[in-house]
């Protein structure tokens, strides 16, 4: 599956990492995908509500489906994060810039997700 039919076909993201300062590349971006129709379900266990969406701890915990888990953590983090977004039936892993664990991304690949490493998904969606 290409990027632009992810985007096209995908339009519910938790985003791991999601931080509510507006300076944090984290909210700049999920702001923008919120703002072009995309749900957006935060992930972070320092945040309550981030956009007007509750917060939860972990992925374990998200109650309602998602599709696209977009990552904002450090890469030794993802092996874990990819683990539970297989446990809770998403289809994409998506590692932001600078974001890259080769092992993590074949074990998804492995267990049926798509895998976009090392790239912005808000850059992606404005080449669309």
């Amino acid at each position: 599956m290409t990027i632009p039919e992810i985007l096209q076909q995908y339009k519910t993201i938790a985003v791991v990492g999601l931080s509510s300062s507006p300076y944090r590349a984290s909210n700049g971006v999920s702001r923008y995908m919120q703002a072009n129709g995309y749900r957006i379900i935060p992930v972070n266990p320092n945040e309550t509500a981030v956009l007007g969406e509750k917060s939860y701890p972990s992925l374990d915990e998200v109650p309602e489906p998602f599709e696209i888990v977009d990552i904002f953590r450090r890469s030794e983090y993802v092996p874990d994060i990819v683990e539970a977004a297989i446990r809770k039936g998403a289809k994409v892993i998506w590692m932001q810039e600078s974001v890259i664990h080769e092992a993590a991304a074949a074990r998804a690949r492995q267990a049926g997700l798509e895998v976009v490493m090392d790239r912005c998904i808000l850059k992606e969606h404005m080449a669309l």
